[in-house]
């Protein structure tokens, strides 16, 4: 059984959909979530889950010698970052090689980098009037969404979409796709 974190700074409806797919699997198992936000939704799914949650302080984000720790406490063998609005340190990722996803709400390279996330993307994506949209599976590296791409999925426009209908165009796709891009990955690892 495979050990999976998962890190995420809010709602945390993709983190959700994650534990339920893990919930009874025979390969992995979420065993930890990670916030940076002790007001996040996510700490009630991981509840409802039983999943143990550590809420990162701010000294803890400057040292990733503690985030190492408690993930080597807990066995941890992949991270899904879901949601999470803080950038890796480059220890964890030389850690984890090639075990730290990451999803975004757009397709990469375009829109991705600081600052693109959540609505920011989608108001981009309106304001170039982009034809399709769509979530971005990646590994994790030094870079803001630099990373090698594992998944994407186009996702048709219509040009009277809001940023509001774009994301959740968007969300439901990754909703649909990244617990079982999570489980393919594992398989290879």
């Amino acid at each position: 059984m495979k050990n999976i974190a998962i890190y995420a700074s809010g709602s945390g409806s993709n983190a959700l959909k994650i534990m339920e797919h893990f919930s009874e699997h025979h390969l992995a198992k979420v065993a930890l979530v990670i916030t940076n936000n002790s007001a996040a939704g996510v700490i009630n799914h991981a509840k409802k889950f039983n999943v143990p949650c550590t809420i990162l302080e701010k000294k803890d984000l400057k040292s990733p010698q503690c985030q190492l720790e408690v993930l080597k406490h807990h066995h941890i063998e992949l991270i899904a970052l879901a949601g999470y609005l803080k950038q890796i340190p480059a220890e964890l990722v030389q850690a984890f090689p090639e075990r730290i996803l990451n999803i975004h709400p757009a397709l990469l390279p375009k829109y991705g980098g600081q600052g693109m996330y959540g609505l920011n993307v989608h108001k981009a994506v309106r304001e170039n009037n982009e034809e399709f949209s769509g979530p971005t599976i990646h590994l994790v590296d030094e870079e803001y969404d630099k990373g090698e791409i594992l998944f994407q999925q186009k996702i048709k426009l219509n040009l009277t979409d809001t940023p509001e209908q774009i994301a959740s165009k968007v969300l439901k796709s990754e909703h649909d796709n990244y617990a079982t891009i999570i489980e393919k990955h594992l398989l290879q690892l």
